[in-house]
């Protein structure tokens, strides 16, 4: 088992935890909570001895093999399924003594290195990985395409397959559903549920942590408790125990008056009578665990649009695509105030690209798309992050949007997205990837929109900011169209449900709940397609090909030198970043007397960090091209 022992951890000046002695026996899967910096993934470090404690002792068996998803992006020009064979160390150790014994003609070592490798599963470890592949949304022909040729997110799948390939006693995931969409978090949601060993497990997002995990170890205010159940089961507790203390059991009362006034608000509309019966389960749900969130940092409201136009779009007889490439045909779609649409769909199936018709980013092929004149979209993607300038402060990116406003108005609008005091000042180029996340959707809602889209808006955010953004959406009076990995986002926020699938979008037929059946089923039917076999192509079909093939080579050139030109500029500025990160490691560089330098590091890492991230667009970018013309 895993024993704290009166353990004490800092990073830098800042006390993380502080005499937590619990126990997590073999076999247990727990989910690690806490607000961000509470020192979650501080303890992960620990664990994996990249840090040591600061008082107090952490004991993990020595015999245990732990496994963890590495954070950086990998660069392998290997096949990605070697990349993930890597993660099982002992078949590779074994697979290289067998190379070793062949080349010296050592029969006896080989017999015994031969059962060593039937031990350890060694005859069907391709086959796994290639399990783990699929599972996580690559293709058969994916395996043997080299690492580098995938985007980061999907090169942070792999390393999410290759944690999972090794045989371990302890997995330790951070984040695993961050790169994620919804079909390949049930997937690892059923994984997780067989794995025989003892998982810790890091993640926001409520419902995978309830289908996976039996405790939850939540840390708050230097200290860690260890709970029993799910964390529907937690919220509950952690509800009862804040009810108990007065001034938070007022706050509390007030969060759910506003949200029963809503309930009845929407009822008493005839005209919305559908959504308000599909929406008071899910709103009553909010009712429950409302408390456990009373004391968040994060409270705010969408601004009431200035218009609301019905409808505010129509899509009739539509065709949408890249190039002379579609993706979607024959969409029909209208949307008014009110509507409130969840996409469902597998990976691939043009969820997005349904997103960026909406948001009048992509063009028609063909058909009729009416816009209403007051239509006003706030579209969130990931590439809204990439746009924030790192050198530029949150109320600096307000005052953008807002020159005339007053200075104390913008203040308190940010403090609800839990920018407050210096922090509004503070260039943005160093906050993390939930900071910045938060501080996009603060400026997207800030434009009053009538149409919200929503791309994976919940990448990168904490339990606390997710249902604080699921709280303000009940409110919103506009039109609402949503892709999300997070379930309870959906569940709350939704009332009808699109299924993107087949080039097709229709109404999908059922709950939530029933979509992992039908994404079963689609798994199965599409497992049965690939056994069927392919004809042999004729000797001038073979010809023809070739030259297609050449000619597509030559056509993509100009991608691929784009490609590798972004890729050399990305590793230089990894390297600097590194040099940088080092650098304002050193204790003394924060001295009285060198302001000036460490202010000079913290510029040019800024600089660093938006220079990489526009380079990684920029190759996300032409890869995205060269898939779509090839």
């Amino acid at each position: 088992m895993i024993q704290f022992n009166q353990l004490a951890l800092r990073r830098g000046a800042k006390l993380l935890l502080e005499e937590v002695s619990l126990q997590i026996h073999a076999g247990q899967k727990v989910g690690i909570t806490g607000a961000n910096g509470s020192g979650k993934s501080s303890l992960f470090s620990l664990i994996l001895g990249e840090i040591g404690a600061d008082g107090g002792d952490l004991q993990v068996p020595a015999d245990w093999v732990i496994a963890h998803i590495a954070q950086q992006t990998p660069s392998d020009t290997r096949a990605c399924i070697e990349y993930v064979l890597d993660g099982d160390q002992e078949l590779r150790k074994i697979e290289k003594l067998l190379q070793d014994a062949e080349l010296h003609h050592d029969g006896e070592a080989l017999a015994n290195l031969h059962a060593e490798f039937a031990h350890v599963d060694g005859y069907t470890a391709r086959s796994r990985a290639g399990q783990l592949l699929h599972g996580l949304g690559f293709t058969s022909a994916d395996e043997s395409r080299p690492v580098d040729e995938f985007s980061g997110g999907w090169r942070m799948r792999l390393n999410v397959a290759r944690a999972l390939m090794c045989r371990s006693s302890l997995l330790l995931l951070d984040e695993p559903t961050n790169h994620l969409d919804l079909d390949t978090v049930i997937w690892l949601e059923g994984w997780l549920r067989n794995y025989p060993g003892t998982l810790l497990l890091i993640s926001h997002d409520r419902d995978f942590l309830d289908a996976v995990v039996g405790h939850i170890l939540n840390i708050e205010n230097r200290h860690a408790t260890l709970y029993s159940g799910n964390y529907s089961a937690f919220e509950r507790i952690r509800a009862e125990r804040l009810a108990h203390q007065q001034s938070q059991f007022e706050k509390q009362q007030r969060e759910v008056a506003h949200i029963r006034s809503y309930i009845d608000r929407f009822r008493a509309q005839a005209t919305k009578a559908r959504q308000a019966q599909s929406r008071i389960k899910a709103l009553e749900r909010m009712q429950l665990i409302a408390p456990a969130h009373v004391d968040s940092p994060f409270h705010f409201s969408l601004l009431e649009p200035e218009k609301l136009p019905r409808p505010l779009l129509r899509i009739d007889h539509a065709a949408v695509g890249y190039g002379s490439t579609t993706v979607l045909s024959n969409v029909r779609l209208s949307l008014s105030p009110g509507d409130r649409i969840g996409l469902l769909g597998r990976n691939g199936a043009g969820k997005s690209t349904l997103i960026k018709l909406l948001a009048g980013t992509l063009e028609l092929q063909s058909g009729e798309f009416v816009r209403a004149n007051d239509l006003e979209t706030g579209y969130f993607a990931q590439h809204q992050v990439e746009q924030l300038h790192p050198k530029r402060t949150p109320l600096e990116h307000l005052y953008e949007l807002a020159p005339r406003a007053r200075e104390l108005e913008l203040r308190n609008y940010l403090g609800g997205f839990g920018f407050s005091g210096d922090t509004v000042l503070m260039p943005t180029g160093p906050f993390s990837g939930g900071e910045k996340s938060r501080l996009a959707l603060a400026l997207l809602v800030y434009h009053r929109p009538n149409l919200l889209l929503l791309d994976e808006p919940t990448n990168h955010l904490d339990l606390e900011m997710r249902q604080a953004l699921a709280t303000a959406l009940q409110d919103f009076s506009g039109a609402m169209v949503i892709v999300s990995h997070d379930r309870h986002l959906l569940r709350v926020t939704t009332d009808q449900l699109l299924l993107v699938h087949d080039g097709q979008v229709s109404e999908f037929e059922g709950s939530l709940d029933d979509y992992p059946a039908w994404l079963a089923a689609q798994n199965r039917l599409s497992s049965n397609l690939l056994r069927a076999p392919e004809p042999e192509p004729i000797a001038n079909d073979r010809k023809v090909k070739k030259r297609r093939e050449a000619e597509q080579r030559q056509r993509l050139r100009p991608l691929n030198r784009r490609i590798e030109k972004a890729e050399a500029a990305i590793a230089a500025l990894q390297a600097r970043k590194k040099e940088l990160e080092n650098r304002l490691a050193l204790p003394e560089l924060y001295e009285a007397g060198r302001k000036d330098e460490l202010r000079s590091v913290l510029d040019e890492q800024a600089d660093v960090n938006w220079q990489l991230a526009k380079e990684e667009a920029n190759w996300l970018e032409a890869h995205e091209e060269l898939e779509r013309a090839g």
